[in-house]
C-alpha cells in the first residue's frame, strides 16, 4: 500500500516558464517526540489493537516503540526521514513479535506428573512385588509388553507375536533379554 502525503501549499513555489511543476523550497522541521506522541499515539494503539486484539498489549507495544525511539534518537527526530512510517513499521514488527510469543506460550504443555499409585494398591503389595514392578519399569516398552503378556496374561509366544505384530523369534529373544535384565536387577540367578 502506498501512502501519498499532501505537501502544504506554503512550502511550494511555482516556477514561471515552460513547465509548471512545483518545487519544494523548505523542508519542515522534524516534530519533537512529545508532539509526535500526542499526535500519533491513539492511531498507533488502534493499529496495534487490530493486530493483537488486546488493548493492554497494544498500549504496551506503542509505549515500548516510543520508548525505544526516545532512547535511540532523543527528543529531536531530525535523523529520521519519515517518523510516521518509522512508527508504523515499529508497531507492526512489535505486534508480530507479540503474536509470535503468544503462539509459543499457547503451544507449551507442561509435563504431566507421574500418576501416584492408589494407597490400597501400595498396602496390598509386598516388598518383593514393589521391587518387581520397579524393575519392570526400567525395561524397554517392548520388553515390558512381552513380559506382561507372557507371565501376567498367560499368552503364548504366537499370541504375543500377533498382538504386538512382531515375529515369534522376536518375542523369544525379547523375553530372554528381559528375563536376564530382571534377574540382574533383582539379584536372582
Amino acid at each position: 500500500m502506498i501512502f501519498v502525503l499532501p505537501i502544504p501549499l506554503s512550502l511550494l513555489r511555482w516556477r514561471r516558464g515552460a513547465s509548471a511543476s512545483p518545487v519544494v523550497t523548505a523542508v519542515p522541521a522534524a516534530p519533537a517526540i512529545d508532539e509526535l506522541y500526542r499526535e500519533r499515539r491513539l492511531p498507533l494503539v488502534r493499529l496495534a489493537v487490530l493486530m493483537v486484539d488486546d488493548l493492554p498489549t497494544a498500549e504496551d507495544i506503542v509505549q515500548d516503540v516510543f520508548t525505544r525511539l526516545y532512547r535511540r534518537h532523543g527528543t529531536g527526530l531530525g535523523d529520521i526521514a519519515d517518523p510516521n512510517a518509522y512508527l508504523v513499521s515499529a508497531v507492526m514488527n512489535a505486534a508480530r513479535s507479540a503474536l509470535r510469543w503468544r503462539r509459543i506460550a499457547r503451544a507449551y504443555l507442561p509435563p504431566r506428573p507421574d500418576p501416584a499409585p492408589a494407597a490400597e494398591d501400595e498396602a496390598l503389595l509386598g516388598a518383593g512385588d514393589r521391587e518387581v514392578i520397579r524393575a519392570l519399569g526400567r525395561l524397554t516398552t517392548r520388553q515390558r509388553q512381552v513380559m506382561v503378556l507372557r507371565y501376567w496374561s498367560g499368552f503364548s509366544e504366537r499370541e504375543i507375536a500377533g498382538a504386538l505384530r512382531i515375529t515369534t523369534g522376536t518375542v523369544k529373544s525379547t523375553a530372554h533379554r528381559a528375563l536376564t535384565l530382571l534377574r540382574a536387577q533383582l539379584g536372582e540367578q
